[in-house]
């Protein structure tokens, strides 16, 4: 009987060793990964993303929060004339107006949009503003542009010089046929981890050169062209928003990540499944480009295209590269 006792009582001080240990390698694992995750960390889309990322830059490095990079960083882009794809220089859709798209998503989900917004340089800080000020998440058309005015915004004549002249050209024949990789239709979307640990992004857009007035891609929807879970990642589209709103593409990124898919295997299945939809609907693929960046709660990060020609930007502590994008159409 004393052999028995001895026997339980010695299984048991085991048992609780045993399970101690496990509990500090497990508190140590854990330790050692926070060590190995890679902040801050900013990604964002083509190539004027180099430029833009370097403006976020300034805010991560310093400590700063994610929210407030991804806003700066794509302003960049929204208030060069030189950028025909975004903000004030965006080519306008078939009547000749400048109407642009953006939304912003920080790392506790709150969200902000706008949709069909004229006159205003800067969408993505109105959508901030929708976000922070408003019950609402979305605002459009007049709607917005009234808001954006009540906000001190100011209003401007968007549609530049250059712009201009290729809308009255393109009225000659008026012919819609968006071409891949001409950024006639890219937006630029940005996803940030700052040295909390915390992630947010932005997308914004003057969307398809020539489009009917009121058309609405996939930029300010969030589960679309961006979203964020601050718990696993962030992902971010370019390219043919519908092809994107079909599968709601972001959304879908995100939540391949939270079943253990790496960010680039992610936007692999993400596109993958646009490759399909399309095929089933007898559509060709050499005239539809869609574009996906994932960025990991850990700082890992992918991307992945349908064809060839979609690069994006990364900037880390390592310095700030611009990257070509592996894709599907080889």
């Amino acid at each position: 009987m004393d052999n028995r006792r001895n026997f339980i009582k010695t299984a048991a001080v085991g048992s609780i060793a045993l399970a101690l240990n496990k509990f500090q390698s497990s508190e140590e694992t854990t330790l050692e990964e926070i060590g190995k995750i890679n902040k801050p960390i900013v990604l964002s889309t083509w190539n004027f993303g180099v430029q833009a990322n370097g403006a976020a830059w300034e805010i991560l490095k310093n400590n700063g929060r994610a929210l407030d990079a991804v806003e700066a960083g794509v302003k960049i882009p929204e208030g060069d004339p030189n950028e025909r794809s975004v903000g004030y220089g965006g080519r306008p859709d078939r009547d000749g107006r400048v109407t642009l798209d953006a939304c912003i998503m920080d790392e506790f989900s709150n969200i902000g949009s706008v949709a069909c917004l004229e006159h205003i340089k800067h969408p993505i800080s109105v959508a901030r503003a929708v976000m922070e000020k408003t019950p609402h998440v979305m605002l459009v058309g007049d709607g917005a542009l009234q808001f954006a005015l009540s906000q001190g915004f100011v209003k401007e004549n968007l549609l530049v010089e250059d712009s201009e002249k290729e809308w009255k050209e393109w009225l000659k024949n008026s012919e819609y046929s968006p071409k891949a990789n001409i950024e006639n239709h890219d937006t630029i979307g940005m996803i940030a981890l700052d040295s909390a640990g915390n992630l947010s992004g932005a997308c914004t857009t003057s969307g398809m050169a020539f489009k009917m007035h009121g058309r609405v891609g996939d930029s300010p929807i969030i589960g679309a062209g961006l979203y964020v879970d601050n718990e696993i990642g962030a992902a971010t589209a370019t390219g043919h928003g519908e092809e994107v709103i079909r599968i709601a593409g972001c959304h879908l990124v995100v939540e391949l990540m939270r079943q253990g898919k790496s960010p680039q295997k992610a936007c692999e299945e993400a596109v993958s499944r646009i490759v399909k939809l399309t095929q089933n609907r007898n559509k060709s693929l050499k005239d539809i480009q869609v574009g996906f960046i994932a960025l990991s709660k850990k700082g890992e990060y992918g991307a992945y295209c349908i064809q060839g020609g979609f690069n994006y930007a990364v900037n880390d502590n390592s310095g700030n590269k611009l990257i070509d994008s592996d894709y599907f159409l080889k």
